[in-house]
This record gives C-alpha cells, structure tokens and sequence, in this order.
C-alpha cells in the first residue's frame, strides 16, 4: 500500500464514505455499513446522533477483539479500508488500535457522522516524557459538542464516548472515566486500584495518513516493540473485561473482582482466542500454533 493510497485520513472531514484505492482497485470502494453493522450486531437506528454513537461504541469492542497476531506473526498491518475491512469485518479477526479506530471510523463516517484522527501518547505502564504518539483515536463532532471515541485501547479500551466539554467523572458500561486539561493538550482517565490514572494524552490536532503509517510501521515490525515480542488480547462483553497478555487470562469484572488463570499450552492458548474472544485464527494453523507455543514458560 502506497502512503497516497491510504484513505481514512483524507476523508475524514467528508460525509461520504466513497474512496479511491489504486493499490487494489480502480473502482471506488465502499465500506460495507450493512456487513459491519451485523459484525457487531447492531440493528438500530442508522442516525448520526449521541445515542447511536453510545450504542456502536458499546458493541465494537464486544464483538471484535484487540488482538496483535500479525505483528507476533511477522505479518505486515495494513491499513487501508479493503484490508481493515475483509480482517476484522469478513475474515472474523481483531486488529490493534490503527484497525480498530480506523475501521470504527470508516463505519461512522459512512452514517453521516464528521470525524477525525487524533494521535496520543500512551501513559499508562510507561514514564511520562519518554513515550511515542502511538495510539490512535477519534474525535466525533455532535450537536452536544465534541466526544472522544477509542475502541482500540486494548483491555482499558473504551465502551462509550467521552465528552470532551465534561471535565467530571463520565460512565461507561464498564466504568468511569474521565477527560482532563492538560495545558493544551488533554488526558483520558480511569479509576485504578482506587485512583485516578492517566492512561493517555493527547492534543485535538488531526492527524494525517502519514502519521499513523510510520508509528503502525514501528509497532507492527520494530523488534523492541511489544506488539512483535508478546500477545496482548482484550475484549469487552457487557459486564466484564477480558485480557491477555501471553499464556495469563484475565476477567475484570465492575465490582473490582478479578479472575485469572494461567493457560498452559498452545492449544489451550488458541481455545481461549477462539472460544473467550471469538478470534478466527489466522492461517496456516500451524504457524500461528508455534508462535503460541513459545509464550508457554
């Protein structure tokens, strides 16, 4: 895929969802709103307002799963709309936060709503100051004002927007959150273990394709990313979280409580993707099952 092939950046601030692909088709493409809307069985309204948008946050991150397969795989993240697309809508995959969001706002933007990229630096298990912008999220432009949307933060992800006018405490289905001046800049918030932690920090400046190409590049290939070294895996049913970080299994569940199991085998591994967070392998089968006999200690 060619830098001037990618498509999510420039239409961003356009109400139309009809792009141009040269490295795949010289035919418009269009995103298929009918075949994501059933992915993540939403049946509502089709109407750009706050309630649909509340309604789509909560099933994105329920039906489809964050998952780093293919840079654990050696395999290259595309991020054009056909391959966000036929991976996480048609082939039943997950993706990471450059899939997710930018698939999240393909579909957005194909039900009228104005939306665009944000970049962020990720705080959380990390030191202030030393980190890269290298997590994606959206912001969406509502009668009600601006509202942060990010289904792709993994285990802390998102289950509804956020208002970016609301410096208060905001809930989720899966707990509270928060948006927090920053100077010019702005950090999302959650509640862990009984205070308030910035789990990223971002400015509203609209990202361009290119920027989200060179940090996809760095996480999906650069070998000191985690993203090329472990499996991290989250998924976000209503009433609980489900993570995975290699061979550990995690369920956080709203009343504090969590559950966690240390899987311990390749199949058992590839049981729980399938079965816990409805992930269809990739192939070849055995490929993907070396790889996850080696996050077995």
């Amino acid at each position: 895929m060619r830098i001037r092939s990618l498509a999510f950046g420039p239409i961003f601030g356009q109400t139309r969802l009809t792009i141009m692909e040269p490295d795949v088709t010289d035919a418009p493409y269009t995103i298929d709103i009918g075949a994501y809307l059933a992915r993540i069985g939403y049946s509502g309204p089709r109407t750009a307002t706050l309630d649909t948008l509340r309604a789509l946050h909560a099933l994105h991150p329920a039906a489809i799963a964050f998952e780093n397969l293919d840079p654990l795989l050696s395999r290259r993240v595309h991020l054009d709309p056909l391959s966000m697309e036929r991976k996480l809508v048609q082939a039943g995959r997950g993706g990471y936060c450059f899939e997710q969001n930018g698939l999240f706002a393909l579909a957005l933007i194909g039900l009228g709503y104005k939306v665009i990229g944000l970049a962020a630096h990720v705080y959380i298990n990390q030191m202030p100051g030393r980190i890269r912008r290298s997590h994606m999220l959206l912001k969406v432009d509502l009668p009600e004002g601006p509202y942060i949307a990010d289904v792709g933060f993994g285990a802390w992800a998102l289950s509804g927007p956020l208002s970016l006018l609301d410096e208060g405490e905001q809930q989720t289905p899966h707990g509270p959150f928060r948006v927090a001046r920053a100077g010019e800049q702005f950090d999302v918030q959650t509640e862990v273990n009984g205070s308030w932690t910035t789990l990223y920090r971002f400015m509203v400046e609209e990202q361009l394709p290119q920027d989200y190409e060179v940090s996809n590049w760095y996480c999906a290939t650069h070998p000191e990313s985690r993203f090329t070294t472990e499996l991290m895996v989250a998924r976000l049913p209503a009433g609980r979280r489900l993570g995975m970080l290699n061979n550990r299994l995690s369920v956080h569940y709203p009343d504090g409580r969590t559950e966690r199991r240390e899987l311990k085998s390749a199949d058992e591994i590839a049981a729980v993707l399938e079965n816990d967070f409805t992930i269809r392998l990739p192939q070849p089968r055995e490929e993907v099952m070396a790889a996850l006999a080696k996050l077995v200690p």
